[in-house]
């Protein structure tokens, strides 16, 4: 693996753990792809650093955990704010 992949997965890994962020938002500040971002955490970050995987995984899990009251919340405040 290059080096400046190394430190981007690095970087995205340690941006989602200091601010608890989600996939999308970590692909939107380091201009990836989201597809990039799930690759660099889920496959890359364990052969680079097994601890910060452990880490990053348990955000990652919360969020997928918790994804359908995010989505179901910003679809009622789509239409609340159009009926409003």
């Amino acid at each position: 693996m290059k080096d400046y992949i190394e430190d981007r997965v690095i970087e995205i890994a340690n941006y989602i753990i200091d601010n608890n962020s989600t996939v999308r938002a970590a692909a939107k500040v380091f201009h990836v792809s989201k597809s990039t971002v799930h690759k660099d955490l889920q496959e890359r970050l364990l052969r680079v650093n097994r601890d910060l995987y452990k880490q990053c995984k348990r955000i990652l899990d919360k969020n997928k955990a918790e994804r359908h009251i995010r989505g179901g919340l910003a679809t009622r405040k789509k239409y609340l704010s159009k009926h409003s």
